[in-house]
């Protein structure tokens, strides 16, 4: 997984390919292919390490919190942190989906589960605090997933904020939209 990260950061996706992951890694190109069985399972198991590294523990935390805005101030926080930990990596991941169908199927089956931790959310809000109402419930998530996606979080931070400026100010938004005053 090392060798895969750092040739999507040093060579990006033009270079990515299974020979040279085996180079880098110092083994045979067939141990690559016996691990993983193709480049699409090779970029789906480094999805699952990245996630793993940096994002399943912070995320089953987040809903254990009992009062919800903790818990969707929480869920962004987990998202920022995993979107900073390989900026570089990620970038590259989600433009690879853009370009390859396989890449693209597996960057939408995460982009799903993550939707459905929204929902789970803004349900516990919405039967919380009464908002939002049924009628705008999809649109919150539209809303919260638009704020919580790789694209929003590498434009906030661009060359200059940090992690914990980009999730405040993600924190903030979300609350103001979701129209309750947490201050």
């Amino acid at each position: 997984m090392g060798a895969a990260r750092e040739i999507l950061v040093s060579m990006g996706f033009a270079g990515f390919t299974v020979d040279a992951v085996a180079r880098r890694a110092g083994v045979a190109r067939m141990t690559v292919y016996y691990q993983f069985g193709s480049k699409r399972e090779l970029i789906e198991a480094l999805f699952d390490d990245l996630a793993a590294r940096g994002l399943v523990d912070r995320l089953r935390a987040t809903f254990d919190r009992p009062e919800p805005f903790d818990a969707l101030a929480e869920f962004i926080g987990a998202f920022v942190g995993f979107w900073a930990s390989e900026r570089v990596v990620m970038r590259r991941l989600n433009s690879l989906g853009g370009l390859d169908p396989d890449v693209e199927q597996g960057v939408h089956a995460r982009e799903e589960r993550r939707v459905e931790g929204l929902r789970v959310i803004v349900g516990r809000v919405a039967e919380k605090y009464d908002r939002p109402t049924p009628r705008s419930l999809e649109e919150a998530i539209d809303v919260l997933r638009t704020l919580t996606s790789f694209e929003t979080f590498d434009t906030l931070a661009g060359p200059t904020r940090n992690p914990e400026e980009v999730a405040t100010l993600l924190i903030r938004l979300a609350h103001s939209w979701l129209g309750i005053d947490r201050a």
